[in-house]
């Protein structure tokens, strides 16, 4: 039987409470997907490594902010790259200063509502309905 190997990477839904916005990062020359550009915050998961403190390291790294994960909310393969499984999280600022580092050349807070237009690869249907769901709360 063939083994079924998967690159795993965490992503965090970086939700703002107050302004109802979602962060969001730009990437250049994406060496996995050659069509990303912009992104949610997150990295690769190694073996042995635990998903919600690669997570938090890496928003940190890329962002410079503090993130608390309020748990799992979303995964799945990428049509444009089948060996990927992206974990998405709930998370929320918690301390740091923003500012865009290592892969990312620009980051920006958008409404849930506009996500899409910035996206060049594929939005499942179910995260977006997750996304604008959050968005929608009082």
């Amino acid at each position: 039987m063939a083994e079924n190997n998967f690159k795993v990477i965490v992503l965090g839904i970086v939700f703002d409470t107050k302004t109802r916005k979602i962060l969001i990062g730009r990437r250049e020359n994406d060496a996995y997907i050659k069509k990303l550009t912009w992104c949610f915050p997150g990295g690769d998961v190694n073996s042995g490594e635990e998903p919600e403190e690669v997570l938090k390291k890496e928003i940190k790294i890329k962002t410079g902010l503090e993130v608390e994960n309020l748990g799992a909310v979303f995964s799945k393969i990428y049509p444009e790259k089948k060996d990927f499984l992206a974990i998405y999280y709930l998370c929320e600022v918690i301390g740091g200063k923003e500012k865009a580092r290592e892969k990312f050349k620009e980051i920006k807070w958008v409404k849930p509502d506009e996500l899409e237009k910035y996206f060049t690869t594929s939005f499942h249907p179910k995260l977006k309905e997750y996304i604008m769901n959050i968005g929608d709360k009082t």
